[in-house]
């Protein structure tokens, strides 16, 4: 396929979140309800664009980031869970980051540690791909004497060909799906001890527009079919699947905990400079043949602007009343979840089939 093929600049689209403008849907909206409306948000608060940072966010929701326990998954340097973990720690009580690789998670502790000395760092070691890692990690969490406030699943694997994690599962759906899925099941014990009559806590999950692309073949989720694989729809029904999840688990923890869904944008983090995935990238036009940003064919956000998105998501109070939301270019977008991901009896079938998978059953 051509640079200039239709079909890439098809995919570049759905790659990208559209901003979206402050009439049509409120951007502070339930995905359980629709309604019209012209949103004007508190004045207290600011509008943030898709050129909001990380940093912005967190000057912004300092208050609300003040003493809480914080645990990113996915957070190597150059990235946007690192991104995340290092202007949170400026003003959280605690941040677990997390990592499958302990030198780069060794790393990561000690860039932030040399630029907040007074941060509470700490690091562990988890594949979000192996459920017995999960489980393993989890085990640790649960061991911790403080509960969870937040957790953010940033983590991910590369777009690439055909891979079976540990568990036998398609390895972006295992990273990005089954992985949380168990990991938050395990720990959600210390994650609703922080509610409180004045508090839910959080989940967050990283998706991405790309989702559009295709919804979930659950009749090979638990079953991969190597044949019926393709790089891309691969990450689509992974991110699908993220969205699928905030919208569930929302729904099934009847306010205990409010989850949502996010899409950065296009970042050229450390992910998309692999190896394992640079042929693909390039193949469809999203990378140059020298690697890079293909910059000419659209747009691409900076790590800060991108991990702004994911802390809104986490702290902005305004999000209270719109649980399971999904949210992009740091506002919430509703409106661009395609129907294949956001439909309930989808949604409810997904999160049966994986409760079978990792054996273990959600209970609030």
């Amino acid at each position: 396929m051509s640079p200039g093929s239709p079909m890439i600049y098809i995919l570049l689209l759905l790659l990208l979140p559209v901003r979206i403008s402050g009439c049509g849907m409120d951007p502070y909206q339930s995905p359980f309800q629709v309604r019209p409306t012209c949103f004007h948000p508190p004045t207290s608060l600011p509008t943030f664009t898709n050129t909001t940072t990380a940093e912005d966010v967190a000057t912004v929701f300092a208050k609300q980031i003040r003493g809480k326990n914080v645990l990113i998954t996915g957070t190597s340097m150059n990235g946007l869970g690192f991104e995340n973990a290092r202007v949170v720690a400026k003003h959280a009580n605690l941040v677990i980051i997390t990592g499958y690789n302990a030198e780069r998670l060794k790393l990561s502790e000690r860039a932030i540690k040399k630029e907040v000395p007074s941060a509470n760092i700490r690091p562990l070691f988890v594949d979000l791909s192996s459920l017995a890692a999960v489980r393993k990690a989890a085990a640790e969490v649960n061991a911790y004497s403080e509960p969870l406030h937040v957790v953010i699943h940033n983590a991910a694997t590369v777009i690439g060909p055909f891979k079976l994690s540990p568990d036998k599962l398609e390895s972006q759906m295992a990273t990005a799906h089954f992985g949380p899925f168990l990991f938050t099941k395990l720990i959600a014990p210390k994650i609703l001890a922080t509610g409180t009559a004045k508090y839910t806590p959080r989940v967050v999950f990283l998706s991405s527009s790309a989702h559009a692309m295709s919804g979930i073949d659950l009749d090979t989720l638990a079953h991969p079919d190597k044949a019926k694989y393709t790089p891309f729809s691969a990450y689509a029904q992974s991110k699908s699947a993220t969205i699928l999840d905030a919208i569930e688990l929302s729904k099934r923890s009847k306010g205990k905990i409010n989850a949502y869904s996010v899409s950065p944008g296009a970042i050229f983090t450390n992910i998309n400079q692999k190896e394992e995935s640079k042929a693909d990238m390039q193949a469809f036009g999203i990378l140059t043949a020298e690697g890079l940003p293909n910059t000419a064919a659209f747009p691409w956000k900076t790590i800060p602007e991108g991990a702004a998105t994911t802390l809104i998501a986490a702290f902005d109070p305004r999000l209270d009343a719109t649980p399971g939301a999904y949210l992009a270019d740091s506002v919430v977008a509703n409106e661009m979840i395609a129907s294949h991901s956001s439909d309930p009896e989808t949604a409810a079938k997904l999160w049966t089939i994986t409760e079978k998978v990792v054996g273990e059953q959600f209970t609030f």
